[in-house]
């Protein structure tokens, strides 16, 4: 027999919140959750045949594309002509872009440190599932110290010199600007479609734009000496 203080009596719509309570419903309402579990949880061999399947798929796209295409490979090392510039593979560009500004124990360990950190923290948080706009709530608070974190960023980034850092920042904070200006019943789609956005969507957005940006700039626009060139000249 269960425990009568496991139960609390309330009314409510959240199951996950209070799984176990005890609801009084009057005529007036109904007796519904907003929020349910799944039915069914894919496991073996359902998640593994669909692996398998996406693993197939990935190695014959792989393999038309290198019968149609030559590796960009350079001639044999020689340590006696070292290349110049020296660039690390595409997906290590944009970290070398970074050493080009600060200093290498800021640009080759704290940052790459904080990052793997925030990877391994941010699941623990409490996640907002029902994923509501940033400036929806509070938004006074929130906006004071979205322009404090703004400009400290902007500041920092002026100090250094990284303006190839600080043009992606600035556009995201200015579409961040425009989302508090906007509402869930704003005429236009794409200002619902911003208003809507938590803050989440924006960290990964300005993190992504951000690798997009040094990546490309260190691919196409450095040469000798790691100086700014223009792609299309030699």
């Amino acid at each position: 027999m269960t425990d009568p203080k496991d139960f609390i009596a309330g009314m409510g719509s959240n199951a996950r919140k209070s799984p176990t309570r005890v609801v009084f419903v009057t005529r007036r309402t109904s007796a519904q959750v907003k929020v349910t579990d799944e039915d069914q949880v894919q496991t073996y061999p359902e998640v593994l045949f669909r692996a398998i399947v996406a693993i197939e798929v990935l190695a014959i796209a792989l393999a038309c594309v290198s019968l149609l295409f030559n590796a960009p490979l350079e001639g044999i090392a020689d340590p006696s002509h070292t290349p110049n510039p020296a660039k690390a593979p595409w997906y290590f560009l944009g970290l070398q872009e970074m050493l080009h500004y600060f200093p290498p124990v800021v640009a080759g360990v704290l940052v790459p440190t904080l990052v793997v950190f925030a990877l391994i923290v941010i699941p623990y948080f409490n996640i907002n599932v029902e994923a509501e706009g940033l400036f929806l709530k509070d938004r006074k608070r929130r906006l004071l110290i979205f322009y404090l974190a703004a400009a400290a960023l902007s500041l920092f980034m002026l100090f250094f010199d990284v303006y190839v850092a600080l043009v992606p920042t600035l556009i995201v904070a200015g579409f961040m600007v425009l989302a508090a200006q906007s509402s869930p019943q704003s005429t236009s789609a794409f200002r619902r479609y911003l208003a809507a956005k938590p803050l989440s969507y924006w960290i990964m957005t300005w993190f992504l734009f951000e690798l997009a940006v040094l990546t490309a700039v260190g691919t196409f626009f450095r040469g000798p000496g790691w100086s700014w060139v223009l792609p299309w000249r030699s």
